[in-house]
């Protein structure tokens, strides 16, 4: 590794009263999206930042990263939308590694363990993000929270449900076991693909925040491409999150109601 990067995922874990983007799809027809599309060139190219998942001055001197990629994940969603909405939010290291610490107890100044590891670095559970999100918020440079609405689980691997959530809600969170080779592949600025190797037992979370000839998503500050056969094989969790800070006059870039849709997915019935 170039950088001493960190994951940070834990593995999915999934809840029968879950939302499900199915259950809205087959009531209501969806607009339809284009060959290739997205916003991430709104944040210019190194606007996006470590935030803590890895080497981040912005934390303190000499920090070498920590595995809060749930919450710089989360981060990068918010920076996107509010820049869509006109009322962009800057977010830092430092902001990222304190949502980590709320919800996860992580602490930054913990005694190494017997291996040179912080003891208190183990990492989130996505949904327990996206909860903290939608009841507390993301907390930014300036000090301002920044909540969602309802986030959405995404059948796995069904492309077509994917695609439809990406252009609909401008982002898709996704958790995925994150083999060695990627990591390779992100040193050499190549994308995400599918090679031989041995299975991984560590997890990372990233948005998708484009489709262009691969789908593109946001990791250790900069844009990162995915193949279809990686995100098929490797993604264990998926969701599309609604966020009223992407709306102008209350619709998207797309020129869509997304409060209204935000409204119907709230109301469709679930166990």
């Amino acid at each position: 590794m170039e950088m001493n990067l960190r994951l940070g995922k834990k593995p999915a874990t999934y809840d029968r009263r879950d939302l499900l983007f199915a259950q809205f799809r087959t009531t209501e027809p969806l607009p339809s999206h284009p060959k290739h599309f997205g916003h991430e060139k709104l944040v210019g190219a190194n606007a996006w930042q470590m935030l803590g998942n890895g080497p981040d001055t912005t934390v303190s001197a000499g920090f070498d990263g920590a595995g809060d990629c749930v919450f710089a994940g989360g981060d990068h969603e918010t920076m996107l939308w509010t820049l869509e909405g006109g009322a962009p939010a800057n977010f830092t290291g430092a902001n990222a590694i304190a949502d980590y610490s709320a919800v996860t107890g992580y602490d930054p100044k913990a005694p190494p363990d017997a291996n040179g590891d912080n003891p208190t670095d183990k990492g989130t559970n996505v949904r327990d993000g996206l909860n903290y999100r939608q009841k507390t918020g993301l907390i930014d440079a300036a000090g301002q929270r920044h909540k969602i609405g309802a986030y959405v689980a995404l059948e796995l691997g069904n492309v077509d449900q994917l695609l439809e959530a990406l252009y609909l809600f401008g982002i898709v969170g996704i958790g995925f076991k994150f083999p060695g080779s990627a990591m390779d592949q992100f040193d050499a600025r190549k994308p995400w693909s599918v090679v031989p190797g041995p299975e991984p037992t560590e997890g990372h979370y990233v948005p998708f925040v484009a489709y262009r000839t691969n789908l593109a998503c946001v990791s250790w500050g900069r844009i990162q491409q995915m193949t279809w056969q990686f995100y098929k094989k490797y993604c264990d969790e998926a969701w599309a999150i609604l966020s009223p800070e992407m709306l102008v006059a209350g619709k998207s870039l797309e020129g869509f109601d997304l409060a209204q849709l935000q409204a119907d997915l709230k109301a469709v019935p679930h166990a």
